[in-house]
């Protein structure tokens, strides 16, 4: 069963200038101008974790970063968001969601300054870093004024189209973005290209945006913030360190790898330090992650599929750029292109599975869409080197992107059923998480997989008499690669399928009615 809902409600401002009141006892008239503001703030977001994949060779060229470092450009930020995100949430409820969204929005802007003028690695990445920090504020801030803006169902269902077809197609636009600006300006704009946009949007925000925040005790949770942010990195890095490249004896590529003593050691802090939170949580008297938002069953399956959804679609996009690029051999604009499909059919059948939603429940689309996403990720199997892309990669993209929006919307409504406006910037930072972690995660592990099945399939080659050095015996080991990804994403898609049908209960009456978002 779910908790009682409770629907706070204040008085209409007199005037935009005075001080703001909470939450409107009816529709808020600024409601769409809003949706607005928050939708170009949650583009950002999501653009930022794929834009700059496609520049940084270009980067590493320039500042003469190691192959084996690169992958911090991305890391240092995931690790960041992923990890304070829970502690975000919990800002952006108590400090307020306005103050913590325009904070976030400014401080973002400036750590995209930073990183586009990095002069070396170290100031690159800790850009990067900064930009995570800003961005775990900023995303549950911008999430829970959905929560407390849109109460009608159908209203709320519009938002719920709009936001699931920023955050699926998101990524996909990044890659085209990021496609472009590197190649026809450069790539220091991948990361400029947020100051105008964040600081537009925190203008306008000073003076569309109502503020809201929870009511009652909003004493921090210190010690609980500590175990948890720390927690959640030690976890992430461990995973990522696995996946690490390195060169083995026979001078194939291979993993760093699981019994890797900085990987056990990380994985085992992890471990304590994320069981003393959870036993923290039990005991405080205000607790950072109330254990009730995650222990309903609808919630907590909801998150549960966030995780594995996460895992499994952003392995598609990383060895997905690494087919175009390195196989294919597309320029970055022709590769950010190519998943151009992916976006375009997400954004027009979301409005469609919006309107759906309070029709036929939220279990119903998840398990068709689940369905169709596992398919889509099985077809991709069936590329190889010099495959047509229109017959092989455009079907595969059509199926997965039409199946994600139809998980997207709905999981994303059923992960909010029954929370308050008290709790509603720490259940959209859970939502959030799941997804951020399950990412993180899911890329490490998936890696680690391909890169093995790669070495494989080379030493296989390599001893049925094959030349290392041909660049067609490297192409058909990178693929051989890929598909095992393309297994494993399918397999965490199945798993998520199997908590759609089991554990998710939720029917049309049950949906929130104080609101939801799509993360």
């Amino acid at each position: 069963m779910s908790e009682p809902v409770s629907t706070p409600t204040a008085v209409p401002q007199p005037h935009p200038h005075e001080p703001e009141t909470d939450e409107l006892s009816g529709p808020d008239p600024r409601r769409w101008r809003i949706l607005a503001v928050i939708a170009v703030t949650q583009l950002m977001l999501v653009l930022d974790a794929s834009i700059m994949n496609i520049a940084l060779p270009s980067a590493a060229a320039e500042l003469e970063i190691a192959a084996n470092d690169i992958q911090w450009a991305v890391t240092a930020y995931t690790l960041a968001f992923g990890g304070l995100l829970l502690l975000g949430g919990r800002v952006a409820d108590y400090l307020g969601r306005k103050r913590a969204m325009l904070i976030g929005l400014i401080g973002f802007a400036v750590a995209s300054a930073l990183g586009g003028a990095a002069q070396n690695e170290g100031m690159l990445f800790g850009a990067r870093a900064l930009q995570g920090v800003f961005a775990a504020l900023l995303a549950p801030a911008a999430l829970a004024l959905i929560t407390v803006t849109f109460t009608e169902s159908h209203e709320r269902a519009k938002a719920f189209g709009v936001f699931g077809a920023i955050s699926g197609g998101g990524a996909a636009i990044g890659l085209l973005a990021g496609g472009a600006l590197t190649e026809y300006l450069d790539w220091r704009w991948c990361l400029y290209i947020n100051l105008p946009i964040a600081l537009v949007t925190a203008v306008i925000g000073v003076r569309v945006l109502r503020e809201s925040r929870a009511h009652g005790d909003t004493r921090f949770d210190i010690l609980g913030a500590l175990l948890s942010s720390v927690g959640l990195v030690a976890l992430v890095y461990a995973f990522t360190e696995a996946a690490k490249q390195t060169t083995g004896a026979d001078g194939l590529p291979q993993a760093v790898g699981w019994s890797d003593p900085l990987v056990v050691t990380l994985l085992g802090v992890a471990v304590v330090l994320l069981v003393a939170f959870v036993l923290v949580e039990r005991v405080v008297r205000n607790p950072l992650l109330p254990l009730r938002i995650i222990l309903d069953r609808d919630r907590g399956g909801s998150y549960l599929i966030f995780f594995l959804v996460g895992a499994g679609l952003f392995s598609m996009f990383l060895f997905m750029t690494l087919y175009f690029q390195y196989v294919m051999g597309y320029e970055p604009l022709k590769a950010g292109f190519a998943f151009l499909p992916f976006s375009v059919c997400l954004i027009l059948v979301a409005g469609f599975v919006a309107r759906l939603l309070p029709v036929v429940g939220a279990k119903p689309l998840m398990i068709v869409g689940l369905t169709m996403a596992i398919a889509g990720m099985l077809l991709l199997t069936r590329t190889e080197p010099g495959s047509d892309y229109w017959t092989t990669v455009f079907p595969a993209l059509v199926v997965l992107s039409i199946g994600m929006s139809m998980v997207f919307i709905p999981v994303s409504s059923t992960a909010l059923i029954g929370v308050g406006g008290h709790d509603a910037g720490i259940a959209s930072a859970v939502l959030n998480t799941a997804q951020q972690v399950g990412g993180s995660l899911g890329l490490a592990l998936l890696n680690t997989l391909a890169l093995s099945a790669t070495a494989d399939k080379l030493a296989d080659l390599i001893a049925g008499g094959a030349d290392p050095a041909s660049p067609a015996v490297a192409a058909s080991a990178n693929v051989a690669g890929y598909h095992v990804a393309y297994f494993a994403g399918a397999a965490l898609l199945a798993i998520a399928l199997a908590v759609a049908v089991a554990i998710v209960k939720a029917r049309k009456s049950d949906l929130p009615t104080e609101g939801a978002v799509a993360a």
